[in-house]
């Protein structure tokens, strides 16, 4: 059905801020006002907008009552009026903002007008609490329905400031009126330029606060599950009793986010026997954390259980088929378990890249330098064989992850970690790092003498700052170090 144009409301002139006063009743020797004009008042201002959408055309901007915009202390405030009094009793008077501009002001008889002047550019509702609904008033309603008009009002306006109007005798109506989501209350018959323009700029402000106060609670309280999340995704390696150190780094590729598909853990079984795991989820939301986090937890379980290998890993598989949300969701896994003598290891992957080792300079004369005098050699630095590792995890039903033993000797450094280390981007062009680049600069670290939280703290910045800013993919790495 058409929707009806709004009355056009004349403003009165206004002197040093305050409004001359405007008669309600027409004498016999006055002159007809203008059409849509109060008696007494002033030919419309040009701060009006005629229909109340000048600027816009008739129904520009239409549902645009879901992105209030704040005031921004440049363009003038624009004030909608909803009320609905035939007589054109209500006197808005002429307003001006804190610069000085003319306020602009709009008027709706009913809520459909006030959803199509509802645009972008309003920054404040002034609302009649005695405007009809469905051919009731306020006074025909019980209490709990009496403020259903203004409860639309702030569904439609979730982001806008609104001004309550009532009569003087039913302060009570206007003090429930902030309590269920006004910013302020005014009386009817005591509206003047100076203390509606007070009033509009104090809700416009009120709101902008309260909306910064609710965007820095809603920021708190996902901060605080973040954090409940991240600590059951970067958990606390259980380790007493071994001579192990452990050290490892964590930081997500979603920006200004918390967690992501990467996961790893350790422990040390009742033998002695030091289990190391790291795997990466496909995708980085929090869905693949959640899902990360699920298989983190499975795999402590199962490895305290007694699991390894490929046991393990089929059991994991299952789990990941059975909480994964689509059959193309996988996950890659690298596990080892150390010897309680530190000296061998088990490896099993699961489309996962193979671990780093670094163990000190093989004989004497690489100790100090092949003449005999120069500086000492760096470290040995190599991957670990990866030739018999398996598919990831949830790609093939019913496939194998073979364990193989590897020799780790004396004293070794083992480094874990995620493709988004390697993945990262070493220039403008499209080269990667990959495993050759990240061994070569593991071994320049190394030589420089970091070890532990300091190797991986570089390493990690280095990636970053060879792809030319953070990384879009999750980066986990985990470092195990036995001193003979």
């Amino acid at each position: 059905m058409p929707v009806p144009v709004p009355r056009q409301r004349a403003i009165p002139a206004v002197e040093g801020g305050q409004a001359r006063a405007a008669s309600s009743t027409v004498g016999p020797a006055q002159a007809v006002p203008a059409p849509g004009a109060l008696p007494g008042q002033a030919p419309p201002s040009t701060s009006r907008e005629p229909g109340g959408d000048t600027g816009h055309g008739g129904d520009a901007h239409h549902g645009g009552l879901h992105n209030g915009s704040a005031h921004t202390g440049t363009a003038p405030l624009t004030l909608l009026v909803i009320e609905d009094d035939p007589a054109g009793s209500l006197n808005v008077p002429t307003l001006l903002d804190s610069a000085g501009k003319p306020i602009r002001i709009r008027t709706a008889r009913n809520l459909t007008e006030a959803e199509r002047l509802l645009t972008d550019d309003v920054q404040c509702i002034l609302l009649d609490l005695a405007l009809t609904t469905g051919g009731r008033t306020a006074a025909d309603v019980g209490p709990e329905d009496e403020l259903a008009t203004l409860k639309h009002v702030l569904r439609l306006a979730p982001r806008h400031a609104v001004l309550a109007l009532t009569a003087s005798e039913d302060a009570e109506h206007g003090a429930e009126a902030v309590r269920v989501g006004a910013q302020d209350y005014l009386f009817r018959d005591e509206l003047d330029s100076r203390l509606l323009s007070r009033a509009i700029r104090y809700a416009v402000e009120r709101k902008r606060s309260d909306t910064a106060e609710r965007r820095l609670t809603e920021s708190k309280l996902r901060a605080q599950e973040n954090a409940r999340l991240e600590r059951g995704l970067l958990p606390t390696p259980l380790l007493e009793g071994s001579s192990l150190r452990f050290a490892a780094r964590y930081r997500p590729g979603r920006s200004r986010a918390l967690l992501g598909g990467d996961f790893y853990d350790t422990v040390r079984t009742p033998d002695g026997t030091v289990h190391a795991m790291i795997g990466d989820v496909c995708g980085h939301g929090p869905d693949e954390a959640a899902l990360g986090v699920e298989l983190r937890i499975a795999w402590r379980a199962l490895t305290l259980a007694g699991l390894c290998g490929d046991e393990l890993l089929s059991t994991l598989q299952q789990v990941l088929e059975h909480e994964r949300d689509n059959d193309e969701i996988f996950a890659t896994l690298c596990t080892v378990d150390i010897a309680p003598d530190g000296r061998r290891a088990g490896l099993c992957l699961a489309g996962h890249p193979a671990p780093l080792i670094s163990r000190p300079a093989r004989s004497r004369a690489a100790l100090v330098g092949a003449d005999g005098a120069g500086e000492p050699a760096p470290p040995v630095a190599e991957l670990l064989p990866y030739e018999n590792g398996g598919p990831a995890l949830g790609l093939l039903p019913n496939a194998r992850w073979p364990r193989q033993q590897v020799e780790l000797g004396g004293e070794w450094s083992l480094m874990l970690y995620t493709d988004g280390l390697i993945e990262g981007r070493t220039g403008e062009g499209r080269e990667r790092l990959g495993q050759d680049g990240m061994v070569d600069m593991v071994r320049r670290q190394l030589a420089q003498g970091l070890r532990g939280e300091e190797l991986l703290r570089a390493a990690v910045n280095e990636v970053r700052d060879l792809n030319g800013g953070e990384l879009t993919d999750d980066v986990a790495v985990l470092l195990l170090d036995r001193v003979a």
